[in-house]
Parts: C-alpha cells; sequence; structure tokens
C-alpha cells in the first residue's frame, strides 16, 4: 500500500521559503508517480517517473487517477503541481505498444483509462497547475491542456501540441474540445489537421502555454502561479470552473461506451495497426 499516511520529511520544497521549519509533508509513491503533499501550504507535487519518456501506459493512467484521487480525497489539498522528474520530457504521450497487437478488451481497458484520467484532471476541483519542463506531445500535451494554468520551460528544443494525425490516427473529439477551449476554433483546427509540434516559443505565442521561464526558474514560478491562485475563496473558483468546462465533460460523460467502440474499431484496423508498427520501429532506429 502507498504510504499516504507516513509523514515523511522529504528535502524542503519550493513551496517552502528557508528558514521557516518543515511543514509537515506526506508522501506516497508508486512505480510511476511521485505526490508529496505540503499540508501548510495545502499544495502537493505531482512528478512522473516512468523512464525513458514518461509514456502513459495503462498502469501509469491507472496510478495517475488514483493518486488524483487520493488528493481530491483531501481536505487538506487544495491544489496539484504536475511536473515531470525525468530531464527534457514531460510526457511523450500514449504509449502506443498499448494501442499495437493486443486484444479488443485490452483496448477498451486502456481507453477508459484514459478517459477516466482526463475526466479526473479537467473536472478536478483543486488548482492544477502543470510545470512543463520538457517534450509534451500528443496525451503529454492533453494532460498540460486539462489543468487550469500551463508554464513551460524556456527552451525552444522542447514542443508541445496534439500531433495525432503525424501518426495517422485522429485525436477525439474530447481532446480538440479541450485543445479549442484553450487556444481558440482556427488555430487548434490548423494544429490539429497538420499534427502541429510547436516549440515552446511558439507555443507561448498561440497561448497554448500561458507563460515561459528560465528552467531553473520554473519551479519558483509554479509555486508562486498556485499562491496566487489559492488567494481565492475555493467554492466561488470551483463554481466558476465547473461552469466554464461542464459542457466538454457532460460531452464525454454521455458518449463514453460509444467514444471507446469508435477507439477499438479504429485501433482494430490493420491500415493503423500497420502505421503504428511502423512508427514503433522508427522510435526503435532513433534509439
Amino acid at each position: 500500500p502507498p504510504a499516504w499516511d507516513r509523514a515523511a520529511r522529504p528535502p524542503r520544497s519550493p513551496l517552502q521559503p528557508p528558514g521557516l521549519p518543515l511543514a509537515p509533508c506526506r508522501s506516497f509513491s508508486n512505480n510511476k508517480i511521485q505526490v508529496e503533499l505540503d499540508e501548510s501550504s495545502g499544495v502537493a507535487m505531482m512528478k512522473f517517473k516512468s523512464p525513458p519518456v514518461n509514456s502513459l501506459s495503462l498502469e501509469f493512467l491507472t496510478e495517475f487517477s488514483i493518486s488524483l484521487e487520493k488528493l481530491e480525497n483531501n481536505r487538506a489539498c487544495r491544489g496539484v503541481i504536475i511536473t515531470s522528474a525525468l530531464p527534457k520530457i514531460f510526457s511523450s504521450g500514449l504509449d502506443i505498444t498499448e494501442m499495437c497487437g493486443k486484444s479488443v478488451e485490452h483496448y477498451a481497458e486502456f481507453w477508459r483509462a484514459v478517459q477516466e484520467l482526463w475526466l479526473r484532471l479537467y473536472g478536478s476541483n483543486m488548482v492544477t497547475v502543470a510545470a512543463v519542463n520538457g517534450s509534451s506531445p500528443a496525451g503529454g500535451c492533453l494532460v498540460a491542456l486539462s489543468c487550469d494554468y500551463r508554464i513551460m520551460a524556456e527552451n525552444p528544443k522542447f514542443s508541445i501540441g496534439l500531433n495525432e494525425a503525424q501518426l495517422g490516427i485522429v485525436a477525439p473529439f474530447w481532446f480538440k474540445d479541450t485543445f479549442v477551449n484553450v487556444v481558440g476554433h482556427r488555430i487548434a483546427e490548423r494544429s490539429l489537421q497538420l499534427g502541429s509540434l510547436h516549440p515552446a516559443p511558439e507555443a507561448h505565442k498561440l497561448g497554448l502555454v500561458d507563460e515561459l521561464v528560465p528552467e531553473e526558474k520554473l519551479m519558483e514560478k509554479a509555486a508562486a502561479v498556485m499562491a496566487q491562485w489559492l488567494a481565492l475563496p475555493d467554492h466561488a473558483r470551483q463554481l466558476t470552473k465547473t461552469m466554464m468546462r461542464k459542457a466538454v465533460l457532460d460531452r464525454l460523460v454521455a458518449h463514453r461506451e460509444e467514444d471507446i467502440k469508435n477507439f477499438i474499431t479504429f485501433v482494430s484496423k490493420e491500415s493503423i495497426q500497420k502505421s503504428l508498427r511502423m512508427y514503433m520501429e522508427m522510435l526503435k532506429k532513433k534509439k
């Protein structure tokens, strides 16, 4: 069982100014995700640690949803900063191996886990800040888009976007809805059709990320933004967030089974399996 109730004394978090005694900090980690909650500030830090590229496997997605649920259920937690423990990569997105040569039942279970993660994160009552400290294609971009605020490391080598079209697959309607809500219809339409990955400066210009900061200042900035959002009464902010996001969330909830069926039909096509296999081969050669 995760060490959720074990009072740990981790290194001082960036949320604690020096000179103050260490606040009680609860930490729980599983294989892929590490979470530390600073109970005095009400802020949790969630780090992805699934080498090599934090791909969203079934196990990763399940741990992510469980971690979010634990934080939601903890009265002491009001906000979460989501980042990566791996250098240069936030998350590479959905794990292609989960979509290649598996059973229909596996595809259904995998896709339900993807839906579950988005429903939890996009609909979360907590303040969610993405500290994007590396590249974030496809599903990684969706995770960032689902947060309330996105800060990205100011490195032109890091890119972010929903690049599904480049792999010959199509971003589902709820990926699209989330994207449109962040950047507007025209930018989303062009970016999705071209499967664009936007370098950090361009992503900032398009409004895909809210702020760029030097890499070494990223966590400090995330903590400052979090403090600014938490200065508001929770209920007013939560009701406003629900009002802004409810229609999009409800749309997936109403069409969840149909969305799973569509995914299975699509991913089971021989042409799609072939393009996924080719993509996996290309990745192996890159290594």
